[in-house]
């Protein structure tokens, strides 16, 4: 079914996502955006604001890494108090959020995703180049015992580095409030994208089916990315992101501000346009308004296919968040 534009672009303002600087950017050799280039705690309220009150309802701290961010509580918190904001939730490696955790959750944080590629302690540092994976398992822990329900972890499957770890990970729904979200492999600078490391969602979901027969499709609604499942006797739940064989365009209605105050309107679009620059000049309310308008009503009905996207240039994962 084809959706008209103008429901789409209804959709699209449905959503904003804040992208967070990180100190990962240096562990992958990228190098740290000069404080004076990112948006102050002041201006993402701002630009916040100024969405929220135009109809979004839920925001994101994504990044890179929001936890590493000296002020992500008082973001949190001032975020928390938009009239019209429903949710307000964070996608983090998870390295520090056992103990930031409480804190976020009083200033409002009200959902949590977590990212982690890999149950096994030396696959994890091999690939982030540093310990860590308790950390992250005790976060997803401590996420569970405050009541986040559910708490989602994204992993990323890729042929031949964690692709035999599938079912691992549906376990970890068996007994606690976990959503684990198979991601298929997606080309961005920096990543050593690759078509043979890409694990199809129908693969993917052969694997669970073999070992999970009782597994059942849920109802999902028109603006999910994921393809949600249960399993019988389990807490928790299993969800694919489907963005390369299955793409989720035309209900997508995602917004992305990346923390040098670039707008996006697709993750795999490399047109960008500054909210910071027109902010920091002095424009009112309704100037950026237009310029959001005018970006949205560009937005694309689906993005290319994956090979296209594959030689397009696009700012790494990290810089655009998930």
């Amino acid at each position: 079914m084809n959706i008209p534009q103008e429901l789409l672009r209804h959709r699209v303002l449905h959503r904003l996502k804040i992208s967070q600087r990180i100190t990962l950017f240096l562990i992958y050799g990228v190098e740290l955006t000069p404080n004076a280039q990112l948006l102050s705690n002041a201006e993402i309220l701002r630009l916040a604001n100024l969405f929220v009150s135009s109809g979004v309802n839920k925001i994101r701290l994504t990044g890179g890494e929001p936890t590493v961010r000296k002020d992500i509580e008082d973001i949190c918190l001032g975020l928390s108090k938009l009239k019209g904001l429903e949710t307000l939730t964070m996608t983090t490696n998870g390295i520090t959020l056992a103990r930031k955790l409480p804190r976020l959750k009083e200033c409002g944080l009200s959902s949590v995703n977590i990212s982690l590629d890999t149950l096994v302690p030396a696959k994890f540092e091999f690939m982030t180049r540093r310990k860590g994976h308790e950390k992250v398992m005790n976060s997803i822990n401590a996420a569970v015992d405050l009541g986040y329900h559910p708490v989602k972890v994204n992993c990323v499957v890729m042929r031949g580095f964690n692709d035999d770890e599938i079912c691992d990970f549906v376990d970890l729904t068996r007994e606690k409030p976990i959503n684990v979200r198979f991601i298929e492999f997606m080309p961005f600078d920096g990543n050593v994208w690759n078509v043979k490391k890409l694990v199809p969602y129908s693969e993917m979901m052969d694997t669970v089916i073999k070992h999970f027969p009782s597994i059942k499709r849920l109802q999902d609604h028109p603006t999910d990315t994921a393809k949600n499942f249960a399993i019988d006797g389990h807490q928790g739940r299993v969800s694919f992101i489907t963005s390369m064989t299955e793409h989720f365009c035309a209900g997508c209605n995602r917004l992305r501000i990346l923390a040098d105050g670039n707008f996006k309107v697709c993750l795999f679009g490399p047109s960008e346009v500054s909210l910071r620059d027109p902010l920091r000049d002095g424009a009112e309310d309704d100037e950026l308004r237009e310029i959001i308008s005018a970006a949205v009503k560009r937005k694309k009905a689906s993005h290319a296919g994956m090979f296209d996207l594959a030689k397009t240039a696009n700012r790494p994962m990290i810089h655009i968040g998930g």
